[in-house]
């Protein structure tokens, strides 16, 4: 083959219009993320971007925004139940995924609905 997959650079989660302030709190706040600049031709579509160990997470402004469900990043993290903890105490609501083996889970709903699940392997 004259090509090879070298990794995900960046997923895109959506968010409704106005949504940037409450995306800092979770994304940023919350969960932790450095919040990284957006480059200038893209700032005036609205969002904002955060750093996801070597990826990052954009959070896009959707006009006819609905929250995805089903469709979801999966996050790898060290340490999965301190970050579940301070969820937990920031008041956000953990669902219990079905096992896999070789990893421990879970899964929330950001502010804007959209599932997010994290992950550490065993």
């Amino acid at each position: 083959m004259s090509f090879s997959y070298s990794g995900i650079d960046h997923i895109q989660i959506a968010g409704p219009k106005g949504c940037e302030e409450e995306a800092r709190h979770f994304y940023g706040e919350l969960l932790g993320m450095v919040e990284i600049p957006k480059p200038e031709n893209l700032r005036a579509s609205g969002g904002c971007w955060f750093q996801c160990g070597y990826q990052e997470i954009h959070i896009g402004v959707q006009e006819d925004f609905l929250p995805a469900k089903k469709a979801h990043p999966g996050i790898l993290v060290k340490g999965l139940l301190g970050l579940r903890k301070r969820l937990e105490v920031g008041g956000v609501v953990i669902k219990e995924d079905e096992p896999i083996e070789g990893r421990i889970r879970f899964s929330i709903n950001d502010p804007f609905g959209n599932k997010i699940e994290f992950l550490e392997m065993l």
